[in-house]
């Protein structure tokens, strides 16, 4: 079963492996960068639902319809699904999987869930509590505006440090390397898992989210390394999500500080997955949905490509309510991460 390194490092001792994974999205991100990555891509958002909730919850279906049809895996062989989204009691989530009569345990890490999720499929896995499993989370831009910000008919303007919620959902299949099929010669593990520690940087603009969670991120990754004896100079690529433009620059500072510098190796989900430029998202894209996405239709791509070999993806959440904001208290945030790692049956490289 899985090491414990430090405080809250894991060192999986059996490896699970990523089975496959699907991304679902709307019209903004059909026009993004990533597009071409997706499984299947809305034209209006709605995914033929009457309200943006309903489109969420069929977007979580359809995410996890086709991750199970391509890892050939039937919906009474999972043993758990670990699943969550923005929404209030994560209902995009159980509404969304409520029919596939699977044992569920609802997350909520904000914009981290598909980290979280991806970490405690893995304990579970590599602890042989659970021989496959699914990770889901998505965000709907309009759902999440409703519930945190402001009605969209309002008009308001949003200041450059705002980010734009992806209408997005992703699942991820997770089991042994047995499950593998005997013709598979590449695959993706878990090799690292770290849970974070809420930390309070004292922000209180529900529109400057990078902020918030930046911290968060610079203290899980100087705990990782220490916790895991490894340095940013050990992986081909960091991916954190969704930082943003604010908040990617926000954490090279902090990590400056620490004599830590991951710059030349680190991408944000946020920044990857909309044109900045073109598609007016300010300091780049957010939502549980879009860090899931960008692994599924651009990491993990990547690292079965070749092009990508071994990776950190740390996901990070702004963990607020809008009441507790009207309130005038602060808004904590998390991050958790997982070390992924590109494995080939003729190498000798210990996978």
């Amino acid at each position: 079963m899985a090491k414990k390194l430090g405080r809250s490092t894991y060192l999986f001792e059996k490896r699970p492996v990523i089975l496959s994974s699907a991304a679902v999205g709307g019209e903004k991100e059909r026009n993004g960068p990533l597009g071409k990555g997706f499984d299947f891509l809305d034209i209006d958002d709605t995914f033929g639902e009457k309200s943006w909730e309903q489109a969420e919850n069929r977007m979580q279906q359809l995410a996890m319809k086709t991750a199970l049809q391509k890892a050939h895996v039937k919906r009474n062989d999972l043993d758990l699904i670990f699943a969550g989204d923005l929404l209030n009691q994560c209902t995009g989530s159980s509404y969304g999987l409520k029919e596939l009569g699977v044992p569920y345990l609802g997350l909520y890490g904000a914009c981290s869930t598909m980290a979280e999720g991806l970490l405690m499929a893995g304990v579970y896995i590599d602890a042989g509590l659970a021989g496959k499993a699914a990770v889901s989370a998505s965000s709907h831009f309009c759902s999440a505006e409703r519930q945190y910000r402001f009605p969209l008919e309002y008009g308001s303007q949003r200041p450059p440090t705002s980010q734009w919620t992806a209408t997005a959902s992703a699942a991820v299949i997770l089991g042994k390397k047995e499950d593998l099929p005997l013709d598979e010669t590449v695959w993706v593990e878990l090799v690292h898992a770290s849970a974070g520690i809420i930390q309070d940087p004292l922000i209180r603009d529900a529109n400057n989210m990078g902020a918030a969670m930046a911290p968060a991120a610079a203290a899980l990754f100087m705990r990782y390394f220490r916790e895991s004896s490894t340095a940013p100079q050990d992986y081909d690529r960091i991916f954190t999500g969704d930082l943003g433009q604010i908040g990617s620059e926000l954490l090279y500072s902090l990590l400056a500080r620490q004599n830590i510098r991951i710059g030349d190796r680190h991408n944000d989900c946020g920044l990857l997955l909309f044109d900045r430029e073109h598609q007016d998202v300010h300091a780049g894209g957010s939502g549980a949905g879009c860090c899931g996405s960008v692994l599924s239709a651009y990491i993990l791509p990547e690292l079965r490509a070749g092009r990508l070999s071994n990776v950190l993806f740390l996901a990070t959440g702004a963990l607020f309510s809008p009441t507790m904001v009207q309130q005038g208290l602060s808004i904590p945030g998390i991050a958790h991460l997982v070390h992924l790692r590109r494995c080939e049956r003729k190498e000798e490289n210990g996978c």
